[in-house]
C-alpha cells in the first residue's frame, strides 16, 4: 500500500468514525422525545424538529451521491417522527456502507466532512437545543469515552453510557 493509499484510507476510515458518533449522538437525540416535539416551534421562522431531521436525511442522501460521483439534492417530503428516525439510520448506513466498500470516492474526504457531515452534526445539536427548550432535555454525557465504533450506525447503539 502506498502512503497515498493509506493516507486516503485513514481518512475514510476518519469519516467513517465521525458518521458512527453522528449515528450515536443523533440517536439520542431523536429517541424518546415528548409527543409533541416533532412539531415544536420556537417562533415562526425557525424550523420544528421533523423538519430538520429530514434536512439531515436529505444531507445524507446528498453525501451519497457526492461521494458516488453523481452529487444530486432533493428535499424529501415531511414523514412521521417515526419514519424520519427510521430514515435518518437508514441513510446514514448506506452512506457508511459506501465508506467501507472499496468504492472509489468521486470527491475529497475533506469536503465531505466539510458539507454535509459537518452540517447535520450542526443539525443534531439543534435537536437537542430544541429538546431542552421543549422541556425534554436529553441526559449530558461524557462522549470521549462513548462506546462508539465505526460501522455501528443503526438505532441498536450501545447503551453503557456516562451520562451526568
Amino acid at each position: 500500500m502506498s502512503a497515498t493509499e493509506k493516507t486516503t484510507d485513514d481518512k475514510r476510515q476518519l469519516l467513517r468514525h465521525t458518521v458512527a458518533t453522528l449515528a450515536y449522538r443523533g440517536g439520542k437525540a431523536v429517541s424518546s422525545v415528548p409527543d409533541s416535539f416533532a412539531s415544536f416551534r420556537l417562533n415562526e421562522t425557525t424550523r420544528t424538529p421533523i423538519q430538520i431531521l429530514t434536512h439531515v436525511g436529505d444531507l445524507f442522501d446528498w453525501a451519497l451521491s457526492i461521494a458516488q460521483g453523481r452529487e444530486t439534492w432533493n428535499n424529501a417530503k415531511l414523514q412521521s417522527w417515526d419514519a424520519e428516525v427510521e430514515r435518518f439510520f437508514v441513510v446514514i448506513k448506506a452512506f457508511d456502507d459506501y465508506l467501507a466498500s472499496d468504492n472509489e470516492l468521486a470527491c475529497s474526504a475533506e469536503n465531505l466532512f466539510q458539507g454535509p457531515i459537518a452540517d447535520a452534526l450542526t443539525h443534531v445539536g439543534q435537536i437537542n437545543l430544541l429538546r431542552r427548550m421543549a422541556g425534554g432535555p436529553i441526559k449530558g454525557e461524557n462522549y470521549f469515552v462513548a462506546e462508539i465504533e465505526s460501522g455501528r450506525v443503526g438505532a441498536d447503539q450501545s447503551q453503557k453510557r456516562t451520562e451526568f
